[in-house]
């Protein structure tokens, strides 16, 4: 079912009025937040590998853009207080906004399919880990584009499959979670 860009954020606002979806929303943030501690892999001061982006996209799939960027704003500063990896810098509270915001653009409302999960990730990859955290690291550090590495290029490059397909594969069960009947 397709969706206008209009009505589906404002249809998204009203996840914030259901009990159901803000339960949802803090549970994925939970989830997002113990495998950012416990599932990322640091490669360099500056670049990891991590799957908390799993249940952030979760969370956009069941409770739309707003209440999961909202979520990604929490997410970030748990993840920062619970496990601080350089300064506090508010580019990357933004980044964990449009990271919930962009998979709830792109799934929200949305039967699952592998299309879908790759045009989220690449969006993704371009937008947040090719323009923004390099601008971010820029006004941090004054590095910008040395981060823009042939290391960071490989390492999204590589991770986009994997990415695409734990994504598909992830909506697909929470879809069929949904399916099952009441009381099974």
């Amino acid at each position: 079912m397709q969706f206008p860009l209009k009505t589906q954020l404002v249809g998204s606002l009203e996840e914030f009025r259901r009990p159901r979806s803000l339960v949802l929303a803090g549970l994925l943030s939970a989830a997002a937040v113990v495998m950012d501690r416990l599932l990322t892999i640091p490669v360099s001061p500056v670049l990891e590998i991590g799957f908390a982006f799993l249940a952030t996209a979760l969370c956009a799939y069941l409770c739309g853009p707003w209440v999961a960027g909202t979520a990604g704003i929490a997410v970030d500063i748990l993840s920062y207080f619970l496990r601080p990896n350089g300064a506090f810098f508010f580019g990357f509270t933004l980044n964990q906004f449009l990271l919930g915001f962009i998979y709830g653009m792109w799934l929200y409302k949305r039967r699952p399919n592998p299309w879908l999960a790759l045009g989220a990730c690449l969006t993704v990859m371009a937008l947040i880990n090719f323009l923004l955290t390099p601008l971010w690291l820029n006004i941090m550090y004054g590095k910008a584009f040395v981060i823009f590495s042939g290391a960071k290029i490989l390492k999204n490059i590589i991770k986009l499959p994997i990415d695409v397909a734990l994504l598909y594969g992830a909506l697909r069960m929470a879809q069929r979670a949904g399916q099952r009947p009441a009381g099974a």
